[in-house]
């Protein structure tokens, strides 16, 4: 089982790496563009604050593109994913990176199918979208079973780790599902510790120990 938080804001990730219970940060153009600051200069903060991966998403158009991005984010951090987009130059420049040992993640995996020609390109992780997904009327949650069914009957040893997951439970229903993994955000994992009978068990614990005056 791993929990990533899923975020680039470095206030988010310091707080949420202090819990000790996370195996990294993943990111992605989206999260990066939104902190309104250069990339390298963003991941290498980020880097400072990790105990575990960090994984950066390659945006160039072609496979040795990607390859170059690759190996320019080796010098980055020191546990780098390396994030590929679905689609046959993404499987490109996985299968070379694989032959290099760096650990690459295909992102936007909307099938099955695209999760198996992922894992036979030798990726570490597959990513389908479980909020995505659900948003155009499918199900997530399906899609995410079928592909971790999968890679056990075809003795896969790639990871799945579900992303766009934004709800508490969620999280626990993918790991039930089969997943190996989980990225959500920085209030989804906050809600993960909170629970009212919580609040209210706590507050009476603590109102009788102002009570004995102790």
């Amino acid at each position: 089982m791993e929990l990533y938080i899923d975020t680039a804001d470095l206030k988010q990730i310091k707080e949420a790496m202090s819990w000790g219970i996370l195996e990294g940060v993943t990111t992605n153009p989206s999260l990066i563009a939104r902190e309104k600051r250069g990339f390298e200069e963003q991941i290498r903060d980020i880097a400072k604050e990790v105990q575990g991966k960090v994984w950066c998403q390659a945006t160039g158009a072609d496979a040795a593109a990607m390859v170059e991005e690759a190996r320019m984010f080796q010098s980055w951090a020191t546990d780098v994913v390396v994030k590929l987009p679905m689609g046959a130059e993404g499987i490109k420049a996985a299968s070379r990176l694989s032959k290099e040992g760096i650990e690459t993640n295909m992102t936007l995996v909307y099938s099955v199918g695209q999760a198996v020609l992922a894992a036979k390109a030798g990726v570490q992780y597959v990513s389908p979208y479980l909020g995505r997904v659900d948003d155009v009327a499918w199900s997530g949650a399906n899609l995410i079973g079928d592909i971790a069914a999968a890679f056990s009957q075809l003795g896969l040893p790639t990871k799945v780790i579900a992303a766009s997951v934004r709800g508490p439970q969620q999280v626990l229903d993918m790991f039930r599902l089969g997943a190996h993994a989980v990225t959500t955000s920085y209030p989804v994992l906050v809600a993960m510790m909170k629970h009212p009978m919580t609040d209210i068990g706590l507050e009476g614990f603590m109102q009788d120990w102002r009570e004995a005056g102790l």
